[in-house]
């Protein structure tokens, strides 16, 4: 079982995501530079987060090569297709292990990446925060990516002043994938999580980390859960929504109607996007 550590979105214009996030009332952090053409700046829950990614040079974009896969390639990639969520990632310990994990499953795993970037912490300092990358991929599921992250500073990372949020955001409770048919995609998600962590149903396919959970419906399931049709390709699988625990619904509904965000109220939760919030829907719910 590996826990969702976080999720990436991927925008054209990182500044102007960055009011539509704030008008949600999610606190972010600074913006920050990757040493691969990306940039980004981050929503940080308690356990888990956002990353929102722009392209920043897309002159320094590594390409993927043999065995190595670019992150910042790919979600240019993505970008030219579409604004959305590219990439879902877990919490890792050992990133060298989770590769070796990966292979010995039978996935399609990639060398080991290792950066480091600056931050900017909530005084004003700035440190460096260095990762280690392990990505696993599915040919039949090209829209998009998963990868673990492990942290070696995360001192550095993680402050609570970051994750405080004026609308009682918590935590990604869930991850909503469509996909034609969500059962031809299990042996994917036991090799990275395990068969104890998924559930086959006629609603779909779902899995259960220690943080946060995937959902992973057909487009008829997803309309009928949402009220609207998926906003993806409805031939792949995609990253559709994600759910985000709240401390209290109605105060948090009272918050985005001040805000003028316009939203559906729906039994136990309120929706908005996924127009006007970068071709995904986010869901508010108190429960996880």
């Amino acid at each position: 079982m590996r826990d969702i550590d976080h999720l990436v979105m991927v925008v054209n214009d990182l500044e102007a995501a960055r009011v539509v996030y704030s008008q949600l009332g999610l606190t972010t952090t600074p913006r920050a530079l990757h040493p691969f053409g990306t940039e980004n700046f981050l929503v940080q829950l308690q356990g888990n987060f956002l990353e929102v990614v722009g392209v920043a040079d897309a002159s320094i974009i590594p390409p993927h090569g043999d065995g190595i896969f670019s992150f910042a390639r790919a979600n240019a990639d993505f970008l030219a297709r579409r604004v959305g969520m590219s990439s879902l990632v877990f919490q890792s310990a050992d990133a060298r292990a989770d590769r070796s994990d990966f292979l010995a499953a039978g996935l399609q795993a990639y060398e080991n990446v290792d950066f480091s970037r600056k931050a900017v912490l909530p005084d004003g300092a700035e440190v460096t925060v260095a990762f280690s990358l392990a990505f696993v991929t599915d040919p039949t599921m090209p829209e998009v990516t998963f990868f673990t992250c492990q942290q070696h500073a995360p001192e550095h990372f993680w402050k609570p002043e970051y994750q405080v949020h004026a609308n009682g955001a918590q935590q990604v409770a869930e991850v909503i994938m469509v996909a034609p048919d969500p059962s031809s995609h299990a042996d994917f998600f036991r090799g990275i999580h395990g068969d104890g962590a998924l559930a086959l149903s006629d609603d779909g396919l779902s899995v259960e980390t220690g943080v946060g959970s995937i959902s992973m419906v057909t487009p008829d399931i997803f309309e009928t859960r949402f009220g609207i049709p998926t906003p993806g390709p409805t031939t792949t699988a995609h990253f559709a929504g994600f759910r985000i625990v709240v401390k209290n619904l109605r105060d948090t509904h009272t918050y985005l109607a001040t805000a003028s965000v316009e939203t559906r109220v729906m039994t136990d939760a309120v929706q908005v996007g996924p127009y006007g919030h970068f071709g995904i829907v986010i869901e508010f719910t108190e429960n996880v």
